[in-house]
């Protein structure tokens, strides 16, 4: 469902994603890991139609990201990093105009809504304004939005961030179930969260793709242990020969 070919994309001096390729099928959770600054935001952001690449391109639903971006929107829910909302609008307003971008109908829409409060537990505060909300659940409404039009296909950046454990527990089950028959990519810093959620997990340090395995083998690389492969990789103990290990 998604397929990327060789993207690059540079800031100046900076190359923020150098010359990526994979692919994320349907019935995968794919975790995008990475230190800090490794360019898993920037590649989402291409992934997505945020950001253009210099070169290369993908597919994603069967639509090309240059040729048809709008296609592409349509198939995806996104969660971007710092998910923006409208600070004075109630959760329920908020779903409700996110259902109207979308061209979900009326009943439709209310039946949306309820689905998604209730998949991220946000029926308590559906009628608060969201700047009166934690962090946790201002999140929570960043997922809930990406989810009302039941895509196939999610790209979720650093999804469980701000949230407490229980919360953690609680997103990481639904992603959990939904990737059974979805497309998901997941991108994180947190090693045990591709533990308990991902089927497969990509490492990826300055730009560059380094490993691309299930999280059992990534950590028989590292002796058991998914940090210890992930700190020899990501700090340059170990290369890739031919590309990703």
């Amino acid at each position: 469902m998604i397929q990327v070919d060789k993207i690059t994309k540079r800031f100046g001096p900076i190359t923020a994603a150098d010359q990526i390729e994979f692919e994320v099928q349907r019935g995968e959770v794919l975790g995008f890991l990475g230190p800090n600054g490794a360019g898993k935001s920037t590649t989402m952001k291409i992934l997505t139609c945020f950001l253009a690449p210099d070169s290369g391109t993908a597919r994603v639903g069967g639509h090309d990201i240059l040729q048809d971006p709008i296609a592409v929107r349509r198939a995806v829910g996104y969660v971007p990093e710092n998910a923006p909302l409208y600070d004075d609008m109630t959760v329920a307003s908020f779903l409700g105009f996110v259902c109207e971008v979308r061209g979900i109908p009326g009943t439709e829409a209310r039946a949306a809504i309820d689905r998604v409060l209730s998949q991220c537990a946000l029926q308590g505060v559906e009628h608060q304004t969201i700047d009166t909300l934690s962090k946790g659940y201002k999140r929570r409404v960043g997922l809930a939005q990406a989810f009302l039009h039941d895509p196939d296909i999610l790209i979720l950046d650093e999804p469980t961030d701000g949230l407490d454990p229980n919360q953690k527990h609680d997103v990481r089950e639904l992603i959990r179930g939904m990737g059974q028959d979805k497309c998901i990519i997941i991108s994180t810093h947190i090693l045990e969260e591709v533990d308990a959620v991902c089927s497969r997990a990509i490492i990826i340090a300055q730009g560059r793709v380094l490993a691309d395995a299930t999280p059992a083998e990534l950590k028989a690389k590292g002796d058991g242990k998914l940090e210890t492969f992930f700190r020899r990789i990501t700090l340059g103990d170990l290369v890739p020969a031919g590309g990703a290990a």
